[in-house]
C-alpha cells in the first residue's frame, strides 16, 4: 500500500469517531480500493509435458488421429469434435492440436474438462454468407469447463477481413450486424490460458463470460487498426480474473470489462494500436450494470485512441467503483485518462437522459507519457449522477506540440503529489466538511459525511483538525 495512504488513513481513523460511522465505512472502501482481494492464483502456469516428449502417464488425443487433415482447406470440424469427445471420456487426457498444421474449423461448441495443448493453427471459414446461423456470435465456444488449461504456441485465426468489410463501422450503408467471437470461455471456473496467439478475429478475439478464477498469461492478440469491434479480451459477468504479460493490438479496446464483473487484475499489459483499456460500455439501453474492484498495474499504451477509460451510456443505472489504474506509461495516446458518462456508439444521435451509471472511487497513480489530444484528462460526468471520489497521484502527461489540459464536468475528488496538467477543476467538499465539524462542535451532535473524499488531500487535514477543538 502507498506509504502516504497508510499514514493518511491512520490520521483519518483518529477522527472517525468525531465525524461518524459513515466515514469509517468509507475508510473500509478505500482499503478495498488500495488492496482489492483477487482470489485466483496468478502464479506461473506449470507446463505439462510436451506432446513430442515422454507423456508421463498422460493420454494424448491427437485431432489428426480422428481424421483431421490440417491443410487449411479441408473441413476438420468433425475430427475436432470426435477428438474432444474422446478426450473428455478418457482420464488424464490431453487434447492435442499439433504444430505445423492449419486446421479449418467451423463454428463449434465444446463442453468438458481436460488439458488442451494447442501448437498448430486453427483457422475460421472466411465467408460470412456460409456461416452457420446457429452460431451467429460464436466461433470456438467452450462451456462449463472446470480446471481446464489451454496452452501452447498455437494460433487462432478468425479470417475476419470479409466480416470487417461488411461492417457498418467500415461502410455506413451496411447493416449493423453482429459477428462471431473467436474464442469464448463461458460458465467455467479454474481456467488457465497461456502462450496462445489470436489474430484477425471476426469481431471480439477472446471473451470470458460468466466465469470465475480465470488466468490469462503471455497471450498475443493481433488485428488491424481499422478492424471494427475487434476487442482483444472482453470480460463480462466474471470474477477473479487475472490477465498478465499480454500484448494486444487491435481495432477496438485492448481489454474491455462490462456488466457484473468484479475482482479483475491486469498486470504487465502492452496495448496498441486500439482503443485503450476500458471499463464499459455500461448502461446501454437503460441497463443496470455493475463493475468493481478492478486493477491495472504496469502497462504501456502506444498510439491508442484512448488510454485508461470508463465509458457509460446515458439512461443506465448501477455503478463502476473501486477501480485503480497505476504505473502506466503512454506514448502518443489520445485521451490518456478519460471518464465519459455520455458515451454514444450509435449511428444516430443519443438522446439526453438524466439517469446514469454512478462512477466513484477511481484512483489514477503513477501515469506518465505523451498525449496527442489537448485534453490529457477528461472527466465528463452527469449533472444528476456526478462522478465522485476521483484521486490523482503522480500524473505527468505532456503534449509534444502544445499544452495539455484537464476538463471536468460534475466531477469531484482530489490530487496529491505531482499532477500535470493540473486537475484544479475537480470540485471538492472541503468547506462543507469544515462547516459540519464546526456545527457539530457548537451543537454537540454527530455530523453526517456522505463521502470519504470530502477530507481531500493531506495538506487540508491539519486545517480540519484546527477547525475542530473537542
Amino acid at each position: 500500500m502507498d506509504k502516504f495512504l497508510v499514514s493518511f488513513i491512520g490520521l483519518l481513523m483518529t477522527v472517525s469517531g468525531i465525524i461518524g460511522t459513515s466515514l469509517s465505512d468509507n475508510l473500509a472502501t478505500l482499503g478495498e480500493l488500495v488492496d482489492p482481494e483477487i482470489e485466483v492464483d496468478d502464479t506461473e502456469l506449470t507446463e505439462i509435458q510436451s506432446w513430442t516428449s515422454q507423456c508421463g502417464g498422460e493420454v494424448l488425443v491427437n485431432v489428426d488421429s480422428f481424421g483431421a487433415v490440417g491443410d487449411g482447406v479441408s473441413d476438420d470440424t468433425q475430427a475436432f469434435v470426435s477428438a474432444w469427445n474422446k478426450a473428455c471420456s478418457t482420464p488424464k487426457s490431453v487434447f492435442l492440436v499439433p504444430i505445423g498444421r492449419r486446421y479449418l474449423v467451423n463454428a463449434t461448441s465444446f463442453i468438458g474438462p481436460l488439458v488442451i495443448q494447442m501448437d498448430g493453427t486453427i483457422v475460421a471459414p472466411d465467408e460470412p454468407k456460409n456461416w452457420d446461423p446457429k452460431f451467429q456470435r460464436i466461433w470456438l465456444g467452450f462451456t462449463i469447463l472446470e480446471g481446464v488449461i489451454f496452452q501452447g504456441s498455437g494460433v487462432i485465426d478468425g479470417s475476419g477481413s470479409k466480416w470487417w468489410a461488411a461492417s457498418c463501422k467500415r461502410n455506413k450503408t451496411n447493416p449493423c450486424n453482429g459477428a462471431p467471437t473467436a474464442l469464448t470461455i463461458d460458465s467455467s471456473s479454474g481456467v488457465k490460458v497461456k502462450g496462445l496467439t489470436f489474430r484477425n478475429s471476426q469481431q471480439i478475439h477472446f471473451t470470458i463470460a460468466r466465469s470465475d478464477s480465470v488466468l490469462v498469461s503471455e497471450v498475443l492478440i493481433i488485428g488491424p487498426e481499422d478492424s471494427p469491434n475487434t476487442d482483444g479480451i472482453h470480460i463480462v459477468e466474471s470474477t477473479n480474473v487475472v490477465i498478465q504479460k499480454t500484448k494486444i493490438g487491435t481495432g477496438d479496446d485492448c481489454i474491455s470489462i462490462i456488466d457484473s464483473s468484479t475482482s479483475i487484475k491486469m498486470k504487465k499489459i502492452y496495448c496498441g494500436p486500439g482503443h485503450g483499456i476500458s471499463i464499459g460500455r455500461l448502461g446501454k439501453n437503460n441497463a443496470t450494470d455493475f463493475v468493481s474492484h478492478v486493477v491495472l498495474d504496469t502497462a504501456f499504451l502506444k498510439d491508442t485512441t484512448n488510454g485508461v477509460r470508463i465509458k457509460t451510456w446515458q439512461g443506465g443505472s448501477g455503478y463502476a467503483r473501486a477501480i485503480r489504474f497505476e504505473n502506466v506509461r503512454m506514448e502518443d495516446v489520445e485521451n490518456p485518462i478519460i471518464i465519459d458518462q455520455f458515451y454514444c456508439d450509435s449511428p444516430t444521435t443519443c438522446k439526453n437522459q438524466t439517469a446514469a451509471v454512478e462512477i466513484s472511487q477511481i484512483w489514477y497513480r503513477n501515469i506518465s507519457g505523451t498525449t496527442k489530444s489537448e485534453l490529457a484528462m477528461k472527466f465528463a460526468c452527469s449533472d444528476t449522477v456526478p462522478c465522485t471520489k476521483i484521486v490523482l497521484s503522480n500524473i505527468n502527461l505532456v503534449k509534444t506540440d502544445g499544452t495539455a489540459q484537464t476538463y471536468c464536468h460534475s466531477a469531484s475528488g482530489f490530487s496529491y503529489g505531482t499532477v500535470q496538467p493540473s486537475a484544479d477543476c475537480l470540485s471538492s467538499d472541503q468547506d462543507l466538511l469544515i462547516d459540519q465539524l464546526k456545527d457539530a462542535n457548537a451543537e454537540d451532535e454527530e455530523p453526517r459525511i456522505d463521502t470519504l473524499f470530502t477530507l481531500s488531500s493531506h495538506p487540508f487535514m491539519p486545517t480540519v483538525m484546527k477547525g475542530y477543538d473537542p
